[in-house]
């Protein structure tokens, strides 16, 4: 009886499999989550106003979904901890916002970086009714 030439060659290719090859340490394996944010949002940084005063935070478009709960949680410090840049932060709190002061930088930092915050529109329904069948 002759082989199956399909578990032939299955069988054949798991003999000849190559010598597993050493993994190249990256240096970026050894950087923390933390370490990784800072790297990545250092030099990233858009100035909007706060009760008069300047201060330096990530553009909108850079804020991780973590970093979104902590907002959506009302964990502002929490938040304006890690979007902040790290210099701004003490005056951050010394000027203790009031919600919509927080809002309104908020809406100037997403301004001062081109992008819009909010519900987008969506697409425009067609004026022409779409007709079943």
């Amino acid at each position: 009886m002759a082989a199956n030439p399909r578990t032939a060659a299955r069988t054949a290719s798991n003999r000849a499999k190559p010598a597993a090859r050493p993994r190249v340490q990256n240096p970026a394996d050894n950087v923390t989550d933390a370490d990784a944010q800072e790297i990545e949002a250092e030099g990233h940084y858009v100035t909007a106003e706060m009760c008069g005063e300047e201060l330096r935070i990530m553009p909108p478009g850079g804020w991780r979904l973590s970093l979104l709960r902590l907002l959506n949680a009302g964990q502002i410090d929490a938040f304006a901890e890690q979007v902040l840049h790290p210099d701004d932060y003490d005056l951050f709190v010394e000027l203790d916002p009031t919600a919509d002061e927080f809002q309104q930088f908020i809406a100037d930092a997403a301004q001062q970086s081109g992008e819009s915050l909010g519900k987008s529109s969506g697409p425009s329904r067609s004026g022409r009714p779409t007709r079943r069948r």
